[in-house]
């Protein structure tokens, strides 16, 4: 049997038996299900807010972008370093009102906030609307890996049914549990492969960094700077404003910071997950290394870069070991996705329609709908032909309309209305899908304007727009009441 298909095998294996194992000696009620009986400390949550950011994107999307678009991809190494600043003053804000007011999820802080049911089921449909992709993210850079690394033994298919049904099933039974055990293995496992393949592929085939951007540059010229037209440096500022600011507005990420047992837990997590970006530069090099290597890789293709030039370069057992780093870095994150999605349509959205429904009825219809919404997800992956990037990007449009609402509800009583709330996210939303369905951009719209507003991210556009509409709306309605 193929070495590398057994240690992706043994890894999927391992990471099923922590999820079961995670639950034991405790009762998984909603509370402990969602989050983890708000009992984590600086290390679980450091390793699930990592879980979350550093997935397939950071492992197959980030050499993909290295590969086909060159200096552009930097954006990714910008954006977190900005949001873990910002997390040190908001996430302990966030923090202590969950807590007290015992929440479980995004919508729950907004419901309470703004005394809005109605908002609740609008903050809810946004989030799952956004997750979709990004879930599709995962399970699509899953399929990939096991494919690629197992040599062609499993189909992409074949390798998403697989890892969905061992996901499916440890999220129901130990929930956020489950998730933070795994992490553990995946964050160790991550680290050791970016940092090796990032100077170990360089050094074999260009005998180091600098040989290796001199090559690239030599075979193509003004691949390692930012364009003056398309994603140009408006593009790049405006991309790394939105992916900052919308970076804890993801509803999984959101509800995860509930799970700490002091505001503490945020602001050493602030001072150290910065220097965890470092692990995206290791990624990126790997990306660029395979320029020459691998060369033809285009559109959508580019995401096979990372693991193309390590078939390339290793044997079998070892392209394994790599195969089972990417393939925890879909688990982690997804499984935070589908329990996130499914308390949100559980408590926010059908918990409105049935008035009076305990919390035990609740916590099982969650739990009944992780198979239903993980479905829903294997059918997008398996008919959609995006790249990874742009999945994620699409994601980050939408929940970002939802960070100036959050910013205006910090203060004991809220800048804005409820009502100002609903009609700038849904002009934001609006704005986003009717852009992303139709192909409009600014440099269609307006092709005499200048780039600086052509290429501004339509995320950024969407927001302003957001703004404008709520503090307007907000207004009106503080006036009438």
């Amino acid at each position: 049997m193929n070495p590398a298909l057994v240690v992706i095998g043994l890894f999927l294996a391992l990471s099923f038996a922590l999820g079961l194992l995670a639950r034991r000696g405790r009762t998984m009620n909603l509370e402990q299900w969602t989050v983890g009986g708000r009992g984590f400390g600086a290390l679980f949550v450091f390793l699930l807010m990592a879980g979350e950011i550093y997935t397939t994107f950071t492992f197959l999307g980030g050499s993909g972008w290295a590969y086909g678009r060159g200096a552009p991809a930097f954006y990714i190494l910008c954006y977190g370093a900005i949001a873990y600043s910002i997390s040190y003053f908001l996430l302990p804000v966030i923090w202590r009102y969950a807590t007290t007011h015992q929440l479980h999820s995004q919508a729950d802080f907004f419901v309470r906030k703004y005394g809005s049911p109605a908002l609740g089921v609008m903050v809810s449909l946004v989030g799952v609307a956004a997750l979709i992709p990004y879930l599709v993210l995962q399970l699509k850079g899953l399929g990939i890996i096991v494919s690629e690394t197992s040599y062609g033994a499993l189909s992409v298919p074949a390798a998403v049914w697989i890892s969905v049904t061992a996901l499916v099933v440890y999220v129901i039974i130990s929930g956020v549990h489950g998730s933070a055990w795994t992490a553990v293995v995946k964050d160790i496992m991550i680290l050791a492969v970016a940092v090796a393949l990032g100077l170990y592929l360089p050094w074999r085939y260009y005998g180091g960094m600098g040989p290796m951007f001199d090559a690239i540059e030599q075979a193509k010229p003004g691949f390692l700077t930012l364009p003056a037209k398309g994603m140009s440096v408006s593009w790049f500022v405006s991309t790394v404003l939105l992916t900052s600011l919308g970076f804890y507005m993801w509803p999984h990420a959101f509800a995860s910071t509930y799970t700490a047992k002091s505001e503490d837990v945020f602001r050493k997590n602030a001072a150290v997950m910065p220097l965890y970006q470092l692990v995206l530069l290791f990624v990126f090099l790997t990306g660029f290394a395979a320029i020459l290597q691998v060369p033809g890789l285009v559109g959508a293709q580019a995401d096979l870069s990372l693991l193309k030039v390590t078939k390339l370069a290793f044997p079998p057992l070892v392209v394994g070991l790599i195969g089972a780093a990417g393939l925890l870095t879909a688990l982690v994150p997804g499984s935070m996705i589908l329990m996130s999605a499914c308390t949100i349509v559980a408590k926010n959205v059908c918990q409105p329609l049935l008035p009076g429904s305990s919390e035990h009825t609740i916590h099982r219809l969650a739990r009944a709908m992780v198979p239903v919404v993980a479905l829903v997800a294997v059918y997008f992956t398996l008919h959609g032909g995006e790249a990874i990037v742009p999945l994620l990007l699409l994601g980050y449009n939408f929940v970002t309309q939802l960070f100036p609402s959050l910013l205006l509800s910090l203060p004991e009583r809220p800048l804005a209305t409820s009502a100002g709330v609903m009609a700038g996210i849904a002009t934001g939303v609006a704005t986003v899908s009717w852009t992303s369905l139709t192909g409009t951009t600014f440099a269609k719209l307006f092709p005499s304007w200048p780039s600086v507003i052509t290429d501004l991210n339509i995320g950024i556009v969407a927001m302003i727009a957001n703004i404008v509409v709520l503090l307007v709306v907000s207004a009106l309605t503080r006036k009438r009441s």
